[in-house]
């Protein structure tokens, strides 16, 4: 019975968030059309309130942990849900993302995204999607404001192995700004695929920074070393087993 009432609460949850979404879109639109601010306050509005909704509707409290960058940075995030995407946008001042190009062409999303500079990248192209994706950046980067990147490229399962893409390499010698790797453990609550959303407390951790003009190779190995470790961490803290790919009732 437990089981059944968080199920349908995690159905309740998910189809007002979309409503929100909608009906904030619309709300925001002629803000956000005249000023890119008008665009991220809509989004922030959104984000808050999702995750605000999230903890009396499903029982997700949130956490940010450790100093949240406020100048032109780098930030190399771990990304197993929507919620992390959310969580570290509010936290950013001017967060932009380098997101799969589809999402530029969905409803809402992709509209906000534009306006807010961030930046689509071709996955299927390979070498010529990361020289375009860092064109792109710099383009963008005429305006301040943190980059934020997913240097697996996708959403991750805990427990999960992905390797780490060069592109994030690329970005980090080519901007000569620090990078702040990003710990999380929100997908042991809120999965890259299902409905059923479970109650705990889900953390964004902001590390810290590593500092430009390291050799490529030495950055990629320690950047994914303070993720993975710390994420592992953070995940444990929830009872998940990391090692062992199992959550610990």
């Amino acid at each position: 019975m437990t089981l059944f009432l968080q199920y349908l609460r995690s159905v309740l949850y998910l189809l007002q968030i979309y409503v929100a979404m909608l009906l904030l879109g619309i709300v925001f639109a002629p803000y956000a059309i005249l000023s890119k601010n008008g665009a991220r306050q809509a989004c922030k509005t959104y984000a808050r309130w999702a995750i605000w909704s999230a903890r009396w509707m499903v029982g997700i409290r949130t956490e940010i942990r450790g100093p949240v960058p406020e100048g032109e940075v780098i930030i190399a995030a771990k990304h197993q849900s929507f919620l992390d995407i959310m969580m570290i946008f509010v936290a950013l001042p001017q967060a932009k993302f380098i997101m799969k190009r589809e999402l530029m062409w969905t409803p809402i999303i992709g509209v906000y995204a534009k306006r807010l500079g961030c930046i689509p990248v071709d996955r299927g192209r390979r070498g010529a999607a990361i020289a375009k994706m860092v064109q792109d950046v710099a383009r963008e980067f005429s305006e301040p404001g943190q980059l934020v990147i997913y240097p697996q490229g996708t959403r991750v399962a805990p427990g999960a192995d992905k390797p780490y893409k060069s592109g994030i390499g690329v970005l980090y010698e080519n901007l000569q700004q620090p990078c702040v790797p990003v710990a999380t453990n929100v997908g042991v609550l809120w999965p890259r695929t299902g409905i059923l959303r479970k109650p705990g407390l889900g953390v964004v951790e902001f590390l810290d920074p590593i500092p430009p003009g390291r050799v490529r190779s030495e950055f990629m190995a320690d950047l994914e070393t303070r993720i993975e470790v710390r994420s592992d961490a953070l995940m444990a803290e929830l009872g998940f087993d990391a090692n062992g790919i199992h959550h610990i009732d």
